[in-house]
């Protein structure tokens, strides 16, 4: 039986830890959390979060390797903490879906609702059963009673209600490599971020990523291409941050560079060998070292054996137009595609490319659709593919124009792996596309940003054909045996 000199020892040691844990985000995580033993580059991450809390930094990535504990830091415990030091703070949280968005507002309320919590900030309280019809708590979002703060949470795509935003945290807004894989989600999401997001933000607001790295023009990388970034290898330069600039960290699995303050490993040395060891880490290089060197390291690089990357975009059409074209390659079988791309060429010689109609509709359809598309583009000139049943096609689009069009059919006899593959980069240098093109035409920006340059593993050629096509009718080619029929 204890006696009470024992007791004011546990009182004084318990009340010692409490003002410890109110201090920074990583006593706080070891009270609040028992089963939590911090590897050394967790002091050094909950560290990093601790300045991000007290202010000092205002725009800070921090890429890791799967299963290494950045969720727990970023999304549950820091929220808490920071609505815990100050009961007025209005903190978003998006993520890859809705229903995952959820799983951290759940943590966040059992943090929040869990004695210990408590008797850290006993002024942070959540609405129950009792408060429901003045203070918000459910799923989506929940407010602090008595004060102005609050947690709302979103998934890639949705938007955020109500009041603007002090800090915004973003974890994994991709749920997978297939996800980040795809141009059109990486737009999406990037779009989801200018759009919805930073419209919640005010000119105080802190932003904070917290990514497993997929692809280059993933969001960091849409970040890194767009803002200034500052790689971070010294605690030293978080001491004075630059609000209008961004603050990066990365933990790499493997150690690659020389060691650092923030990451003072040598050569080689994994960052959890408790958890992952090197034995593993190298078992899953050798597996997809592309992937590895992704997600793992923090270093996408571009995908090996893909033509074409990220093309230029436009905003507005060039003042000189010489020539308004269409060039449209029809199905050639039951498993093609018809492409039909409308383009202005500018006195500059570059193709700015103006509409897109990319279906695999029967041509009962696809007649009326490009002649529609051909008028409404006020198309002067349309090079049709006449080969099989590509003729018919091009002459039952010119009887349904508006007879502006000078519609013209030919055969196309060059081989067309070799005109795909020769013209690539001409391609790319050449052919501009509008703003937003992703998410205007998210099929054919699929079939032409995840093109191959080992054929067969292409599912459809038919967009890459077309734009081949545009640049041998305007900026030239090899081909010269294209036989031109005029219709």
């Amino acid at each position: 039986m204890m006696n009470s000199d024992d007791l004011r020892k546990m009182a004084r040691a318990e009340e010692a830890k409490r003002i410890l844990s109110r201090r920074n985000v990583l006593d706080f995580t070891k009270y609040t959390f028992e089963k939590f033993e911090p590897a050394p580059f967790h002091t050094i991450y909950y560290k990093i979060l601790d300045m991000f809390a007290k202010g000092l930094i205002k725009n800070l990535i921090v890429s890791m390797p799967p299963q290494h504990g950045k969720s727990e830091g970023a999304s549950r415990r820091l929220p808490t903490y920071m609505l815990g030091a100050n009961p007025d703070l209005r903190i978003g949280l998006g993520t890859y879906n809705q229903t995952f968005s959820r799983k951290f507002n759940r943590s966040n309320q059992k943090i929040l609702n869990d004695q210990k919590y408590i008797n850290l900030f006993p002024e942070t309280k959540i609405g129950s059963r009792k408060y429901t019809d003045k203070y918000t708590c459910n799923a989506d979002e929940f407010e602090i009673i008595a004060k102005d703060g609050s947690f709302r949470n979103v998934g890639r795509g949705g938007g955020i209600t109500g009041e603007t935003i002090d800090t915004m945290v973003l974890d994994d807004v991709y749920k997978d490599y297939e996800e980040a894989n795809s141009p059109v989600i990486r737009e999406s999401a990037i779009n989801w971020y200018t759009t919805s997001i930073n419209t919640r933000l005010h000119n105080d607001s802190q932003r904070l990523l917290v990514f497993t790295r997929w692809d280059e023009g993933d969001l960091i990388g849409h970040i890194e291409s767009t803002e200034e970034v500052i790689i971070v290898t010294s605690f030293s330069q978080l001491e004075n941050t630059d609000p209008s600039k961004w603050y990066k960290i990365n933990f790499e699995a493997i150690k690659t560079g020389e060691p650092t303050e923030i990451d003072p490993r040598k050569r080689g040395e994994p960052l959890w060998p408790e958890r992952h060891s090197l034995e593993n880490l190298l078992k899953a290089k050798a597996l997809d070292p592309e992937k590895f060197e992704s997600l793992y390291q923090g270093n996408p690089r571009p995908a090996a054996g893909l033509l074409y990357r990220r093309f230029k975009e436009y905003e507005e059409l060039p003042d000189k137009i010489i020539k308004i074209g269409n060039y449209t390659d029809t199905a050639d079988t039951g498993k093609d595609k018809l492409c039909s791309v409308c383009y202005d060429r500018g006195s500059d010689d570059l193709i700015y490319i103006t509409d897109v109609y990319y279906t695999d509709e029967p041509m009962e359809i696809t007649e009326p659709a490009t002649a529609k598309m051909l008028d409404k583009n006020g198309t002067r000139e349309s090079d049709i593919e006449s080969n099989n049943g590509g003729r018919g096609f091009a002459r039952n689009v010119k009887t349904l124009t508006n007879q502006m069009c000078n519609v013209k059919w030919f055969h196309q006899s060059g081989n067309k792996e070799s005109r795909i593959l020769t013209n690539s980069a001409s391609v790319l240098q050449n052919v501009i596309m509008p703003k937003g093109w992703i998410l205007k035409w998210p099929e054919f920006a699929n079939d032409v940003l995840r093109y191959k340059r080992m054929f067969s593993a292409n599912n459809f050629d038919d967009a890459p054909d077309t734009l081949t096509g545009i640049i041998e009718k305007n900026i030239g080619s090899q081909y010269a045996h294209i036989r031109r029929h005029a219709g």
